[in-house]
């Protein structure tokens, strides 16, 4: 890895303007008409229907397809609602890239190759990944392929990535397709089930977190699913919502809880049990490693569902579409996939082991500009310390069974090999 980062000293690599950290997900103010357009809808929903589930209410709050939070707005600006690691350095992104280089060329580098990212954002962290590959000339018979349900992302991805591209038909399993600045195709895909089988290095950061969530509640009576009901305490022109507890068994709860559950609060997310399936399935059956990088936990968390606005927490039920809904990760649930499982481990465990401070280092004494200086510790500092994104902030890897013989020559950089 080491050797690896050494070469990366070029001035093809220079440091990005870090005069302020890069956010992400900015949601610009909209209008007044375009805010209440997802309170009523869901409104509407539940007065027909009856309360509806917490993951009803996220997938509806999140990819609406009139008014979503990730739907039709470019979300990223000086006025973000959080931050996300590859948007704040060039760092996080290399040292990603080395690290697939390092674990792929373990492998024997099969070609062909797929880079693949699930839910890419602003197409930064691709973007990086690409920038290093190139320079080590590890681009040959390789191919990007994203996974994105946003249009006006997609625009974003585009533009950052591409010299052109073209639309492709509905009905085809790739809505749109061009070529990098690299040299090599890219493909747009809506889910990762239509991207093609093939050898294929797949990063997921900060994706996982944002799937719908089933929320239980331990009762004497045994666990309820939390429901979203319409609130009529409060009187007024907007619409208002509350929690409540489901009176009777849902099938969820049947289908989504164990039977040795003990804690008081349980999220569980069938998205995520179903994509991180599908992960496991490819890297099983065509080849290839897996990267999943969020918050979370390994079984042990409770009530995670939260809101983001600005930078700040607030409540995920006060106008809805205006915030980013999230819920940390169950890390337990990925790995039961049936393939070696890596993690999880912290963001800072993974990034220092895996030669980060050496690239800050290497980075830091050319730089002569006392205020980039600053910037360029700041990033890094933000990546790493323990009440930042350092402790947060979690990794794990996937890798066929059939890689196991290498494995046991050759651990994986940046995790224990115990804790497979």
């Amino acid at each position: 890895m080491i050797l690896i980062l050494s070469r990366l000293r070029s001035p093809k690599f220079p440091v990005r303007n870090l005069n302020s950290l890069r956010t992400y997900y900015n949601v610009k103010r909209k209008s007044a008409k375009e805010e209440n357009f997802l309170p009523k809808l869901i409104h509407q929903k539940i007065r027909a229907k009856g309360p509806m589930t917490v993951a009803e209410y996220m997938k509806e709050v999140l990819t609406n397809p009139v008014a979503g939070y990730y739907m039709h707005k470019d979300m990223f600006g000086d006025s973000g609602d959080f931050v996300t690691s590859p948007e704040i350095t060039q760092m996080f992104g290399e040292i990603i890239a080395v690290w697939f280089l390092n674990e792929w060329q373990k492998m024997g580098s099969p070609r062909p190759v797929q880079i693949v990212e699930l839910g890419p954002g602003r197409g930064t962290l691709s973007n990086d990944i690409l920038r290093v590959f190139s320079h080590f000339k590890a681009l040959h018979k390789a191919s990007l392929h994203l996974v994105e349900v946003s249009p006006t992302l997609s625009d974003v991805q585009a533009k950052q990535l591409c010299i052109e591209t073209t639309p492709s038909p509905e009905s085809s399993a790739v809505y749109r397709r061009g070529m990098s600045r690299h040299g090599i195709p890219v493909f747009w895909h809506k889910q990762l089930e239509d991207v093609p089988h093939s050898f294929s290095l797949i990063i997921a950061h900060e994706f996982f977190d944002a799937l719908p969530i089933h929320k239980f509640h331990k009762t004497f009576n045994g666990y309820k699913e939390v429901l979203i009901d319409i609130d009529n305490s409060e009187e007024g022109k907007e619409p208002k919502f509350r929690y409540t507890l489901a009176r009777h068994e849902t099938p969820m709860s049947k289908v989504l809880l164990k039977q040795d559950e003990t804690r008081e609060h349980v999220e569980v997310s069938p998205d995520t049990l179903a994509i991180s399936r599908t992960i496991c399935e490819r890297v099983k059956q065509s080849g290839g490693i897996a990267l999943i990088c969020d918050y979370g936990h390994d079984g042990s968390g409770t009530d995670t569902f939260r809101a983001f606005k600005k930078h700040q927490q607030v409540d995920p039920l006060v106008m809805p579409g205006t915030a980013d809904l999230t819920a940390d990760v169950d890390f337990r649930l990925i790995r039961e996939g049936g393939v070696i499982t890596l993690g999880p481990t912290t963001q800072k465990n993974f990034l220092l082991k895996t030669g980060l401070e050496y690239r800050f280092k290497s980075l830091a004494k050319n730089i002569e500009d006392k205020q980039q200086l600053e910037n360029l510790t700041e990033c890094y500092n933000f990546l790493v310390d323990d009440d930042k994104m350092g402790e947060r902030f979690k990794f794990c890897a996937l890798f066929p069974e059939t890689a196991r013989k290498i494995l046991n020559k050759v651990s994986v950089v940046g995790f224990s090999w115990g804790n497979c």
